[in-house]
C-alpha cells in the first residue's frame, strides 16, 4: 500500500491504462477486462486488475491536470513496479483538419509547467512518447480505419484557460489538440526508464465549437481503449 493507492503487492499488473475519470477507469475494466477485481478506492480513485486476452491490465484513474496523475504515475512506477503506461482520455481539437470522434496519438507534448519543472531548471525538457508504442497505436488503429492524427499536443495545466493569444500561437504551429496530462506522464516514464504513451479520443473543438453529447462518448472512447490494449501487447 501507498498513500494513495490500496493495492497490496501483486495487485497491479505491469501494463497500467489511466483515464482522467475512475468512473471511467470502472467502465473500460467491466468492459474490456475479463474478471476484473477492484484494487484501490482510496479516496475515491478507482483501480481494477484483470486480463485482456491473457495479459495482466491495471486500468486506474488519474485524476484531472499533472499534479494529480503525477502522484498516481510516480506510486504506481516507484511502488508496484508498472512498466508501461497509457493514457487514454479526452482532448479539445485545435487543428481544422482534427475532427470529433478522431484519435490523437501524442508523439510529443508541449506545456508551460509540470510538476517535475522545478528540476529542470532553466532547460526546456521535450517530452515524448516511446516509439514502439506510439507505433504499434498507430498501426492498430489503421487495421481498425480510425481517422488518425500523430504529433504534438498541449498539456495545460488550467481547465479554463483564459491565453487565446497562446491558443493561437499553438494553432500557428501545428498542436493537434489539448489536454492536461500526457507532459508530466512522459516525463515520469523518462525518468524512470518506463514506456508511455498518450491515445486521445477528439470530444470537442476549440476553432469550431462543436462537442460529443455524453451518449455519444462511450462508443467512441471504446476504440481508444482497444487501441491502447493493443499497442500494450503488439
Amino acid at each position: 500500500m501507498t498513500v494513495h493507492i490500496g493495492a497490496r503487492p501483486g495487485e497491479i499488473a505491469e501494463t497500467v491504462l489511466m483515464p482522467g475519470d475512475p468512473l471511467r477507469a470502472k467502465w473500460a475494466a467491466e468492459t474490456f477486462l475479463d474478471n476484473p477485481v477492484c484494487v484501490n478506492e482510496v479516496r475515491g480513485m478507482l483501480g481494477f486488475t484483470g486480463t485482456w486476452r491473457g495479459h495482466r491490465v491495471t486500468i486506474h484513474g488519474s485524476g484531472m491536470g499533472m499534479p494529480s496523475l503525477s502522484i498516481y504515475a510516480n506510486e504506481l512506477i516507484r511502488d508496484y513496479g508498472a512498466q508501461t503506461l497509457i493514457r487514454i482520455g479526452s482532448a479539445g481539437a485545435m487543428q481544422d483538419a482534427v475532427r470529433l470522434r478522431d484519435i490523437v496519438l501524442a508523439m510529443t507534448s508541449s506545456t508551460l509547467s509540470t510538476p517535475s519543472r522545478g528540476m529542470f531548471r532553466e532547460l526546456n525538457y521535450a517530452p515524448c512518447a516511446d516509439f514502439g508504442l506510439l507505433q504499434a497505436a498507430h498501426a492498430a488503429a489503421q487495421a481498425k480505419a480510425i481517422t488518425t492524427h500523430v504529433g504534438g499536443i498541449y498539456s495545460s495545466d488550467v481547465f479554463y484557460d483564459e491565453r487565446p493569444d497562446l491558443n493561437e500561437q499553438m494553432m500557428r504551429h501545428g498542436i493537434l489538440a489539448v489536454e492536461m496530462e500526457a507532459a508530466e506522464l512522459y516525463t515520469l516514464a523518462a525518468r524512470y526508464g518506463r514506456r508511455a504513451l498518450a491515445v486521445l479520443t477528439i470530444s470537442d473543438h476549440l476553432v469550431t465549437g462543436e462537442a460529443l453529447p455524453s451518449e455519444d462518448r462511450q462508443s467512441s472512447f471504446s476504440d481508444m481503449v482497444e487501441i491502447a490494449l493493443k499497442a500494450a501487447f503488439a
